[in-house]
């Protein structure tokens, strides 16, 4: 039997699974069936109010909408935050629908031509990755006549310890090495570009909350070296994020609020030359992760070899972090259990396989579970991020996963 990771607290301690205050049962028959993703929109306000409560005042919260594009999600989480960042022309898009082009940030390595035509069209932020691509977005807004708002992604000398995806600190496709961001900052400002500030993101997925109030006390000294060696003040500085959410057995959640205490004191340090700048945080995991299930219903049980095998309806074609193929090292296991019997006394340990004709499609390795009959539903927790869009949908030609936002008035 290998350990699973902990339940959420708002599913922890239910005896048949709720969200939203809704029987899972009722909610599937609203979706259609299984397999399904469930996200609780309570979960989510309750999660950027608790974020607010945590971090200084003059700091804004975005949202990275990589984590979950669901319109439904979208349109929620446009009326909590303050700003949206993407990653594509597509989310662009899709961000425009719900939000304004100034509270819009597009980031990400590749930008095509008309990506970056798009973005400066509407008025977003554009995030650099280049001194190339920032040559690009300044010819773009010449032809078009528009003056585009350029940030500099940085890539920082130092990374996130303890992140899951460390993105600084090594030679990086994202961002500028940040010995050559001042000498960039000083042409887009030569070239009449709209120069907007700073964004310094050197990981994700981190539990470690000393490494976070590490990693934001370096970005801010970093930002302060970068401006004055550029002689530029910025107008904004994008924090980056990292905070992770506890997978698997043995993690210990983020202390938000220390990060937060922590970072009101460090920008209490700051140097004059970012005096007037304005900072925000961007995370998406910690925002919707923890407020969606994936629920899939049993359709098998087998034994082979001295196994037992629950074979379900979904697989990692809808939910391939839970497999451990998402850049998960050694596989471990997501929080697990049956929904209609979450508090029943584990009888047996069985595999969670999935659909698909390949042994990559296991959601659960060898778990304790309680007698689980063909019919049953089997939640997945800790799936309201890199769920159906990070997934690869199309293999098999199954259908794809629906999926259902529960209101927060509900």
């Amino acid at each position: 039997m290998k350990p699973v990771g902990p339940i959420p607290a708002g599913f922890a301690g239910q005896s048949r699974l709720t969200v939203g205050g809704v029987d899972f049962a009722e909610l599937l028959e609203r979706a259609g069936d299984t397999p399904a993703f469930l996200y609780d929109g309570r979960a989510i306000a309750a999660r950027v109010a608790r974020l607010r409560a945590a971090l200084p005042a003059q700091v804004r919260v975005h949202y990275a909408i990589k984590a979950n594009p669901h319109p439904d999600v979208l349109t929620a989480m446009a009326g909590l935050v303050d700003g949206l960042d993407v990653a594509s022309g597509g989310e662009l898009a899709k961000a425009l629908s719900v939000k304004p082009a100034a509270a819009i940030s597009f980031a990400g390595p590749g930008k095509r031509d008309d990506e970056l035509a798009a973005a400066i069209d509407a008025g977003a932020t554009l995030h650099v990755e280049s001194e190339g691509e920032a040559d690009r977005a300044v010819a773009i807004g010449d032809r078009l006549g528009l003056t585009p708002r350029i940030a500099v992604r940085v890539n920082p000398d130092f990374e996130l310890r303890g992140s899951g995806m460390r993105m600084g600190g090594r030679a990086s496709p994202f961002g500028v090495d940040a010995v050559r961001v001042p000498a960039l900052v000083r042409r887009l400002v030569a070239s009449g570009a709209d120069w907007h500030g700073f964004h310094i993101f050197a990981g994700s997925q981190t539990l470690d909350s000393a490494a976070i109030v590490e990693a934001q006390a370096a970005t801010l000294a970093l930002a302060e070296r970068l401006a004055e060696e550029a002689g530029a003040v910025p107008a904004f500085v994008n924090l980056g994020g990292g905070f992770g959410i506890p997978y698997f057995a043995g993690d210990l959640a983020v202390d938000v609020e220390g990060v937060g205490r922590a970072l009101g004191e460090a920008l209490d340090r700051r140097g004059a030359v970012l005096a007037d700048t304005g900072f925000a945080v961007e995370l998406g995991r910690w925002l919707v992760g923890e407020a969606g299930v994936y629920c899939t219903r049993v359709v098998d049980v087998k034994e082979s070899g001295g196994e037992t095998f629950v074979v379900v309806d979904g697989g990692l074609h809808h939910q391939l972090a839970a497999s451990g193929n998402f850049g998960t090292v050694v596989r471990r296991n997501y929080p697990v259990a049956v929904a209609g019997r979450m508090d029943a006394a584990p009888v047996m340990t069985a595999s969670v396989v999935g659909c698909l004709c390949t042994p990559l499609d296991r959601l659960a390795d060898r778990v304790a579970l309680p007698p689980v009959a063909v019919g049953d539903v089997i939640v997945l927790f800790q799936a309201g991020a890199y769920g159906v869009t990070a997934s690869p949908a199309a293999f098999l030609g199954h259908p794809p996963a629906r999926e259902l936002f529960v209101p927060s008035r509900d």
